[in-house]
Parts: structure tokens; C-alpha cells; sequence
């Protein structure tokens, strides 16, 4: 059975995805990581790690923006606050063929605080909507659409007024998405990772955006960890966007997906084994098995011989002539951990 969801709005909400969502994570969420949450979730929106504007412009669009087919819908995360490159860049990923192209306004670290962008974006809104019209107009011959990730609050800004103004000054350019990540963020004194889990969350005040501007997309993020967590979110806002829980104890997402979508269960041996072509015509093509099998050390977290499954590939997977039978093995020594306890 799946959740109740409001008839007016359930159809728009899981055609699009984005009421179920895993957030772009730095480091994490590359194309390796993106195609082994798809096979856990079939529906959930997944988005890109952070690329900067002049690097998807500049860089190895073949390293930094590839993708599988499979992946669809599949969102690309852009940093930057110069509209003309914003615009330039969300051209190439909607012709690349992504589903989504995000700003981010958000980000607190240091290196993104010095080009301008991210979080302390949030004290200019005007510029913010001066981005995505750009965006927007340069892919306005594609399907994409343009959405903004954003936080509640920057530093003073620790009111309610502070993020009702900056959505709606960016809301007067014609833009109706927002995900909103339920901390504040600190642009000094604290790292990244703090920023993550010292500020409060403060999940009421997303909930008033939704209920004072019913028609914005709402879609909240921060600290969400069950289905539970997921089902009562969605009494308030339109989607849910996870972020370490998807990664750190991927199967969440499995378990989230027969929630929503009633999709049944898989099992979690039976997923390793449909990852395993995607593995093998990677490593063909020169790719080494560690940089797949970090995206699925926690796909048994919680479950008895997790630990030797984790062991193996962490011990193995780095090995330049890694294969295949790595993770078949990993997959052996946490069967034989399980028959060592039941003996």
C-alpha cells in the first residue's frame, strides 16, 4: 500500500519524481552512484554532484556530465552566478539530454562562498532570479525544466520574512520549484560538514512556505532518514529529497519506493547481480571497481554480515586487476558470516 497523497496534486507529483528525490552530494553522487540507486528506485528524481558553470563549459563534458539512459529522470546540479554562463551551461546538460537543471544556492563552503555562489546567494535574490530566467530562456527549445536548491536562511537571516522574500523576488521570474534544504547556513565558522548537522532544522518553516504559497512545487530536504520521516513530510510539501540516509543505507530507498509506488521489494543479492553488467562494460572500459563499489558498501547496513560484505570489497575493490568476482566474493563472505552465526 502507498501513501495517501492529495488527489490534485498526485498525479504531477509522481509523474515528475520529485516527490521522491536524492540530493546532489559532493564526491558521491557521480553516474556509478546514480545507476545503482536507480536499480533501488525506479521513480525517484537523482541528481548530478555540484558542477560549476565554467567547468561544464570548459571541462571534460564526457567525465563530468555522462550519464546513463537508465538513470532518466535525472536532474544536473549547476554552481555559478554569472547568468550568461549559467545560461550557457544549462544549454549543454538540457541537450545532453537532462530531465532538470538546478541552481544551486545552498552550498556553504569557502571555495564556493569566493566564486560567488551557493549559499550567500541567498542574500541576493534579485541576482538569483537574474540566473534562472537565463537558464531558463537558453533552454527554452528543450523539455528541461529549471528549479533552485536553496536553504531557509544565510547567517542573520534567521526568520521566516528572509526566506519568503527571497522565494518570492525569485518567484516573480516566472519560477515555481524549490528545494529547500531546512537548515540555515553558516558562511563563517563552520565546515561543510557542520553546516550539515550544527544548524537546527526547522522543517515548520518549510511548511509554511507550502502552505503560503500553495502554488510553488515545495520539495524538502534535510535530515530525512525513514519512510515514516518521508510520509509525514508529504502532508505538508509536494516532495522529499534525501541525502546521507540514501547513500550511507542506500535500501532506504528500495524501501521508500514500495511506499510510495508500491513497487515490491528487491532483493538485495538479486540488485548486485543486475549492477553486474553495468560493472563489467566499465571496467572493459577501463574503469577500476573501486570507484563503482564505494557507492555499495552500506547496501546490507543493519543486516548480519554486513560487516564481512564491507570488508571484502573495501580490502579488494582497489586492486588495478579488480573484477567482477571481487564483489561475488564479498557477497560469499557475508553468506558464510550468516552460517557461522546459525551454526
Amino acid at each position: 500500500m502507498g501513501i495517501e497523497i492529495q488527489p490534485d496534486r498526485d498525479d504531477a507529483r509522481l509523474r515528475t519524481g520529485r516527490v521522491s528525490c536524492v540530493a546532489p552530494m559532493m564526491d558521491w553522487t557521480d553516474r556509478h552512484c546514480r545507476y545503482f540507486h536507480r536499480l533501488l528506485a525506479p521513480h525517484a528524481l537523482l541528481y548530478t554532484e555540484m558542477v560549476t558553470a565554467p567547468a561544464v563549459i570548459h571541462g571534460d563534458r564526457a567525465r563530468l556530465l555522462g550519464f546513463d539512459e537508465s538513470e532518466h529522470p535525472v536532474a544536473l546540479q549547476l554552481g555559478g552566478s554569472e547568468p550568461e554562463q549559467l545560461g550557457e551551461a544549462a544549454r549543454i546538460g538540457a541537450e545532453l539530454g537532462y530531465d532538470e537543471i538546478n541552481l544551486n544556492v545552498g552550498c556553504p563552503s569557502d571555495r564556493v562562498q569566493s566564486g560567488r555562489f551557493g549559499a550567500c546567494l541567498m542574500r541576493e535574490p534579485a541576482l538569483v532570479r537574474d540566473c534562472v530566467v537565463a537558464m531558463r530562456e537558453a533552454i527554452a527549445h528543450t523539455r528541461a525544466t529549471v528549479t533552485v536548491k536553496c536553504r531557509i536562511g544565510v547567517d542573520e537571516q534567521d526568520e521566516y520574512a528572509g526566506l519568503a522574500h527571497f522565494v518570492d523576488d525569485v518567484h516573480a521570474g516566472g519560477f515555481d520549484v524549490f528545494i529547500v534544504h531546512a537548515r540555515k547556513a553558516w558562511l563563517q565558522g563552520l565546515s561543510p560538514k557542520e553546516n550539515r548537522e550544527v544548524p537546527p532544522l526547522n522543517y515548520e518553516r518549510v511548511y509554511r512556505l507550502k502552505q503560503e504559497h500553495p502554488q510553488l512545487t515545495v520539495v524538502i530536504n534535510g535530515g530525512v532518514a525513514s519512510v515514516a520521516e518521508v510520509e509525514e513530510h508529504l502532508r505538508h510539501v509536494d516532495g522529499v529529497m534525501l541525502g546521507r540516509t540514501a547513500y550511507h543505507e542506500p535500501y532506504r530507498l528500495a524501501e521508500i519506493e514500495h511506499a510510495l509506488h508500491g513497487t515490491p521489494l528487491p532483493d538485495r543479492d538479486d540488485v548486485l547481480m543486475r549492477l553486474r553488467p553495468y560493472v563489467e562494460a566499465h571496467l572493459a572500459r577501463g574503469d577500476r571497481l573501486q570507484h563503482i563499489t564505494r557507492h555499495v558498501l552500506g547496501l546490507y547496513q543493519g543486516l548480519p554480515g554486513a560487516r564481512a560484505f564491507r570488508r571484502m570489497l573495501s580490502e579488494q575493490a582497489h586492486r588495478a586487476d579488480a573484477g567482477w568476482d571481487v564483489i561475488g566474493q564479498a557477497m560469499a563472505a557475508r553468506r558464510g558470516e550468516l552460517r557461522s552465526r546459525a551454526a
